[in-house]
């Protein structure tokens, strides 16, 4: 049997703390906002996903989610609420709720939040190994979600980002 997982106070929410099957709200779970906006990852550093990564980001309009990047692992993403940007390939789409983008890999892309209040995303990606780069993209720099100069190091792409910081979860970031 899979034993249940151990919740445990994390920040201003909740957080696995041993391994095993839970259920935890979104509203109840522990959020960090930052740069790239308000998220949750359902997870705890005593707790990783170790095949799929699941989380729930909040932008708001003009926010980007991260910066532009191509990786060799699939990512998806679900709009929950509100409208956002999808940077990818060159191209600029735009989103509003329950639309749905799959980026299989090596697919360049980014969101970024748009309308005139906050986006939700459930995103969803596949963890087996890591490969990454951030290339240039003038599109991307235009939504100040791009990186000057190509690299294949996370470490680099976000130098001058602040780190994220523990937040209570707010009212009217989900639907």
């Amino acid at each position: 049997m899979v034993p249940e997982a151990r919740l445990e106070q994390a920040g201003e929410g909740v957080e696995p703390a041993s391994e095993g099957w839970f259920v935890l709200n979104a509203a109840d779970a522990r959020w960090k906002d930052g740069t790239f906006g308000a998220y949750t990852r359902f997870e705890g550093a005593a707790a990783r996903f170790a095949q799929v990564g699941v989380n729930i980001g909040v932008l708001q309009p003009g926010q980007a989610s991260c910066m532009y990047h191509r990786e060799n692992e699939q990512e998806d993403f679900l709009v929950l609420a509100g409208e956002c940007l999808l940077l990818v390939e060159g191209q600029e789409r735009h989103l509003r709720q329950w639309d749905f983008v799959h980026c299989p890999p090596w697919t360049e892309h980014v969101l970024v939040g748009a309308g005139d209040g906050p986006c939700a995303v459930l995103a969803l990606g596949a963890r087996t190994g890591g490969d990454i780069v951030y290339p240039v993209s003038e599109l991307a720099l235009r939504h100040r979600a791009g990186v000057e100069r190509e690299t294949p190091n996370p470490q680099e792409a976000y130098a001058d980002v602040e780190p994220d910081g523990d937040v209570p979860f707010q009212r009217g970031w989900l639907p």
